[in-house]
């Protein structure tokens, strides 16, 4: 990168790089001096006993010769303003960032000087969502160019859109070290935090004291400054953040940043609820609407993932759904779209896998059957997990104390005649994906207008199946219990196969049965 072209795409003048590689130990400045690579800077990394390390965008060198000694940091902490209680300290008037790394003494034994660059067109890609008036929060890795960004955001609001821009500079790192904040920021004022603790408080206090149109703040990371943000935009004032993670889910996972995106929080459902979601009874839902209604996940410099509405997206997460963001990308100047794949419903697109509560019924041989049909089931030792209870006649007559509590759950129960290899056998043959294939393949018109319901297809699936054994030598077969409309399309579908069919049983049992009348 030549001297022009840098100081074109950063609008950093030579000279600003030029104090950063000033203050660096004599052998450090020389060496940048004559690098090629100069422009192309990001970090200048100094740890005590260690030969000094010069990063670049695209590649690290060691600076050979001596090993850095205490003279050296001590050297270059002349050079700047004093340290803050987050270790960092700037240059004034430039945007450089220099943080210590301090023995357990409290002296420092380590500087890390990270290039400050102000570069114009960073948020092409993301403009449209800026100006839009909504709430953004900008998520990336550290070193991924988040507060460049926040940065020519202050400049676009400030000049481009006329807006009051307030900047809660925590850091002195978006606008830069010193009393007068850098040009970068266009015309947006910047407030100072005294203390990374007082963050939040600055954040309340510029809404009520400048009466900003948008607050700009780099790096949230405390329940406290969640809760002001929430604040802030219920008083109508458009805030622009970011936040250390990597996607949408690891803010919603991260408890102190959850209340960004709406939070969560446990219900309980009812028993019927629970059983049309296909859902354990305790879940999580959203708390409240997010603060951010728009996320933007910063994959690298060029490219961004965005999730324009944050609560739907973070509803879907929730319910177990896949969750894919808006691409965006510039390519030859022209900001390129993708838009998000479509999200495929878990509970819809495919049925689920049924969860047995298998008791009087040995364990062992029903994993062993379970392999061999290809049966889409597995077993729970909680009867609270299971969709369905099974078990045998001579252990239901007993009423064992789980039994109850499934019916209490509102859980299915099917009774087996005995614990043999064929009954068990044909019981987990309703739940072979063979039987699946074969019920789509032959499904007629009446009943695929409740394919969407799994509940309905499930049921549907094993009565097709008993058909077929009828047909093979059966004379009657017992249906899982099922309520009375799922009875009903099961009845009429018996009857167009010239079945005779009847319900037996009472309450939680009531199931049908298919009679050969050929």
């Amino acid at each position: 990168m030549n001297r022009e072209y840098y100081e074109r795409i950063s609008h950093l003048p030579q000279e600003d790089l030029d104090i950063l590689i000033d203050i660096l130990p004599e052998r450090v400045k020389n060496y940048l001096i004559k690098s090629e690579k100069k422009y192309d800077l990001v970090e200048v990394i100094l740890d005590l006993g260690r030969l000094p390390e010069v990063r670049f965008s695209d590649s690290t060198e060691l600076i050979a010769g001596d090993d850095i000694t205490h003279i050296d940091i001590q050297y270059l902490i002349s050079k700047i303003s004093e340290f803050g209680d987050d270790n960092r300290a700037g240059i004034e008037r430039t945007l450089h960032r220099i943080s210590v790394i301090r023995n357990r003494k409290g002296t420092p034994v380590g500087i890390t000087c990270r290039v400050g660059r102000a570069i114009e067109g960073t948020i092409k890609n993301i403009e449209d969502l800026v100006l839009s008036g909504e709430n953004v929060l900008l998520l990336g890795k550290p070193g991924v160019g988040k507060t460049t960004m926040l940065r020519e955001v202050a400049r676009v609001l400030s000049v481009n859109a006329n807006k009051r821009v307030v900047i809660v500079d925590t850091s002195n790192e978006i606008a830069g070290d010193g009393d007068v904040a850098h040009t970068a920021i266009g015309n947006s004022r910047r407030m100072q935090v005294p203390s990374t603790t007082m963050q939040h408080q600055i954040m309340i206090e510029a809404v009520e004291n400048h009466m900003p149109e948008v607050i700009i703040i780099d790096e949230m990371s405390t329940e406290h400054e969640s809760l002001a943000a929430r604040t802030i935009a219920e008083r109508g004032v458009q805030l622009i953040a970011t936040a250390h993670a990597n996607n949408l889910e690891n803010v919603l996972t991260n408890p102190t940043l959850s209340d960004l995106v709406g939070g969560t929080q446990t219900v309980t459902l009812g028993d019927i609820e629970a059983k049309k979601r296909k859902t354990q009874k305790t879940i999580l839902e959203r708390k409240h609407d997010p603060t951010f209604t728009i996320v933007v996940e910063i994959v690298d410099r060029n490219t961004v993932s965005v999730h324009k509405n944050v609560a739907r997206r973070i509803d879907d997460i929730l319910r177990g759904r896949k969750v894919s963001g808006e691409k965006r990308w510039i390519e030859d100047g022209e900001v390129k779209v993708k838009l998000p794949e479509i999200i495929k419903d878990v509970h819809k697109s495919a049925r689920p896998t049924t969860i047995l509560f298998p008791f009087g019924i040995s364990k062992t041989p029903l994993e062993t059957l379970i392999k061999e049909t290809n049966a889409d089931v597995k077993l729970t030792s909680d009867e609270s997990k299971a969709n369905i209870f099974v078990t045998t006649k001579s252990h239901y007559s007993r009423k064992p104390k789980s039994l109850s509590n499934a019916l209490n759950l509102g859980i299915p129960v099917h009774v087996l005649k005995r614990n043999s290899k064929e009954q068990v056998k044909r019981f987990l043959e309703k739940f072979s994906g063979k039987i699946k294939e074969n019920y789509n393949e032959n499904r007629n018109g009446n009943l695929s207008a409740f394919s969407h319901n799994t509940e309905v297809t499930v049921a549907l699936e094993e009565l097709k199946f008993a058909i077929q054994q009828l047909h093979d030598g059966e004379n009657r077969i017992e249906l899982n219990a099922q309520n009375s409309f799922i009875r009903r399309l099961q009845h009429k579908a018996a009857a167009k196969e010239g079945i005779n069919s009847v319900s037996v049983g009472e309450g939680h049992f009531r199931r049908v049965v298919l009679e050969k009348v050929w």
